[in-house]
């Protein structure tokens, strides 16, 4: 019997919405769904491979304990009921001898058990929740957003008015598309005739199509963003009648902006001065404009800054929460609980690194969040109190956290650590007991994208459920069950029916929709609104205007306007460090194959992207005798891995780009060659940091390269299963 069903892929953060086809209880064949509210019958290579992932016999598939000494790769299947008892007896153990603060949970990918993880963590009285974006990824930019805005903003590109101008700042979005699957989104404002401003050290794709390509050098778009301020405001570009009524700080600001002259701005960033100006007045003139900004800019000591001056564009412009332009979003499908209050006063105080980054770890931030580097200290040293267990969910932690060696040292040190994934990455192998997820296939959930400014509603459907998996969700209620807590509900069923009869609540037409409608329906979606703060007499902000100026920021002692300062490791900041690496390293290029750490191991995915690719400009390749195709070792003052040349013009001869994310599943050792070509050994974890949100350095590091002429990272593939599988 064949069936054909709707659900929503995940293989990233997205939503693009799949048709699979069933025939005789097996999964057959992935496509996307044409009536799909945001892909629109498009799909990436990640989505297609979802049957793939499903069956992958390498996939793992039964809970397992560790059998020999961490790291040595021997493993004993157990049962569901010794993994849980052994994790409760641990996490009873710790609480006893040092208090619950001392377990810690640790998540990276933000998809279907996201908003879970702090929920349990908080269930369970802990205040060290953690993962990777809070201070690095996402989470600069919805902090930002509510302090200027009060809300998180998104591009319209739900309603009938097309963008005539999208600034792209620090983002590829055509191969990077997650929270809505906005590769296909800007994909369709390219054909409905948006003009494009991108300000990237690489010549993407996307770059290349540009009116404007703005190359700056990598770490310093705080200065770029103040100089396009500095002409629009001089220039009187401005939408004078927004800025009078409904902005707060502009002449605090104007008088700012005047120490970031184009001319100046030139010599900070490499970007010339015409081309500054050029940016600038075609954004201000340009109606409507909108704003996509990426992750890039959030891997800097200096991100906050940054965010927020790139974030005033629209604003100032008049392109806030118009149609076309940079809008708050439907607000349809509320956020589950976080239930920060089921931890003890008293402990909630202990969160690592709270007292030094009260906005990472405090109410302000939507899930308050542990400081990394003082977790990783506190397993190291004790202080202030000793961290003794992890619980990983979706973290493959040794690729990626920064200082991939130093982070391997540190999970060495934890007395208990318990990892949930797809399957045994490099992480997974230093654990104690490791447990099998489900994929996108295998679970039910519920979500909205994008993120935080909803627009679409879509299920995502269980389709089968192989060997012993579980959603990490369902572990999260299984587990709390077993030690008598209360996760909220019965089953997860009942926290996605609590979701979505809020959405009935508001909209009449979904009056009583709960999880099993919602998966009749698939999907739906809100037309947007706009000037919603009109309606409302305000933004949802302390003087109900945008505030240039924060008054937040300048209640908690922080400099009220953005500025620019220079990363901690560049030619500038480090002389001495630059004469032996006397080039600037990007660390975040990625391909449409993989999602972060993932994929690697997946025949149809690997096939097509086997090797991990540094870019580098034909003059500096010359310069160190390296040509196309060559192996290359990329070393900084941390470590240094190996990468295949690319050499392209489309970088700047002063820097290099390597990718993200790189382990070899292939390697017969238990390590999987997490050293070999990992990017975030190359990073820093090291002070300074943010002064607001506590971010490390992952890009604009310095490095030099050599040849490697003794590579056997091709010979392994081409022998290995996963060449043959494809």
């Amino acid at each position: 019997m064949t069936k054909k069903i709707k659900t929503a892929c995940r293989a990233c953060h997205g939503g693009c919405g799949a048709i699979v086809t069933v025939e005789d209880d097996r999964v057959v064949k992935v496509e996307p769904d044409p009536n799909a509210p945001l892909s629109k019958g498009r799909m990436c290579p990640k989505g297609l491979a979802a049957a793939d992932v499903l069956y992958d016999p390498h996939r793992l598939k039964y809970p397992l304990k560790r059998a020999g000494e961490r790291g040595e790769g021997r493993w004993e299947r157990i049962s569901w009921d010794e993994a849980y008892n052994t994790i409760i007896g641990e996490i009873e153990k710790i609480k006893r001898e040092h208090g619950i603060e001392s377990v810690g949970l640790v998540q990276g990918t933000g998809r279907h058990h996201f908003n879970h993880m702090p929920r349990f963590a908080h269930t369970l009285g802990t205040p060290n929740w953690f993962e990777p974006g809070t201070a690095q990824c996402y989470f600069p930019r919805i902090l930002n957003f509510n302090i200027t805005y009060g809300k998180p903003l998104v591009v319209d590109y739900f309603g009938e008015t097309n963008p005539e101008c999208i600034l792209v700042w620090g983002t590829n979005p055509l191969v990077t598309g997650a929270d809505g699957e906005i590769q296909f989104l800007v994909r369709d404002a390219i054909s409905k005739g948006s003009k494009f401003i991108v300000v990237d050290p690489r010549k993407t794709e996307l770059a290349e199509r540009a009116e404007v390509w703005l190359q700056v050098r990598p770490g310093t778009d705080a200065a770029l963003a103040l100089g396009m301020l500095n002409v629009i405001i001089n220039e009187e570009l401005y939408d004078k009648e927004f800025v009078e009524k409904w902005v707060h700080g502009f002449e605090a600001l104007r008088e700012r902006v005047q120490d970031y002259p184009p001319d100046c701005v030139a010599d900070i960033t490499w970007v010339p001065p015409e081309e500054i100006v050029r940016a600038a007045r075609l954004y201000a003139s340009s109606s409507p404009a909108a704003l996509e900004v990426g992750c890039a800019i959030e891997h800097n000591p200096n991100c906050f800054d940054i965010v927020r001056a790139v974030s005033f564009l629209p604003g100032l412009c008049g392109n806030f929460d118009i149609p076309g332009g940079y809008i708050e979003g439907s607000d349809i499908l509320p956020d589950i609980e976080n239930r920060l209050e089921y931890i003890e006063p008293e402990v909630a105080k202990k969160r690592l690194g709270g007292g030094d980054f009260p906005f990472l770890s405090g109410a302000d931030m939507p899930f308050p969040s542990a400081h990394i580097p003082a977790a990783f200290e506190a397993i190291r040293t004790g202080k202030p109190y000793p961290l003794k267990a992890l619980l990983l969910f979706g973290n493959n932690g040794l690729m990626s956290f920064a200082d991939s060696n130093k982070t391997f040292e540190t999970l060495q040190k934890v007395d208990f650590l318990c990892c949930m994934d797809l399957y045994m990455t490099p992480t997974a192998e230093l654990c104690d007991i490791v447990l099998p997820a489900a994929s996108s296939l295998e679970l039910d959930a519920v979500f909205s994208v994008p993120y935080f400014a909803n627009y679409a509603v879509l299920a995502q459907k269980k389709i089968t459920r192989l060997y012993e998996r579980k959603s990490d969700e369902e572990v999260f209620f299984e587990l709390c069950e077993r030690m008598g807590l209360d996760y909220g509900g019965e089953r997860l069923h009942d926290v996605f029916d609590w979701q979505l009869r809020a959405v009935g609540e508001k909209y009449d037409e979904y009056k009583g929709l709960d999880f099993e409608r919602m998966c009749e329906l698939s999907y739906f979606a809100i037309p947007p609104e706009y000037r919603q703060y009109e309606k409302r007499g305000g933004l949802r902000t302390p003087t109900g205007k945008m505030e240039v100026w924060s008054t937040v920021l300048e209640e908690r002692g922080y400099d009220p306007l953005p500025k620019f300062i220079e990363p901690p490791e560049t030619p500038y900041s480090a002389p001495e460090t630059y004469k032996d690496y006397p080039l600037i390293l990007l660390t975040g290029g990625r391909v449409p194959f993989f999602f972060h750490t993932e994929g690697r191991g997946v025949p149809s995915l690997r096939g097509k992207a086997p090797y991990p690719r540094v870019e580098i400009h034909p003059q500096t390749a010359a310069a160190y005798g390296i040509a196309d195709g060559d192996w290359v070792y990329i070393e900084s003052p941390r470590g240094r891995i190996t990468q295949k040349a690319l050499v392209t013009d489309g970088i700047d001869p002063r820097v290099v780009n390597c990718q993200h994310g790189w382990w070899y599943p292939e390697a017969e050792t238990p390590d999987h060659g997490w050293r070999e070509s990992n990017a975030n050994i190359l990073t820093s974890a090291d002070p300074p940091y943010d002064s607001v949100l506590g971010t490390y350095q992952l890009r604009a590091l310095l490095c030099r390269i050599y040849k490697n002429d003794d590579i056997s990272i091709e010979a392994r593939f081409e022998k290995s299963e996963i060449m043959k599988g494809d």
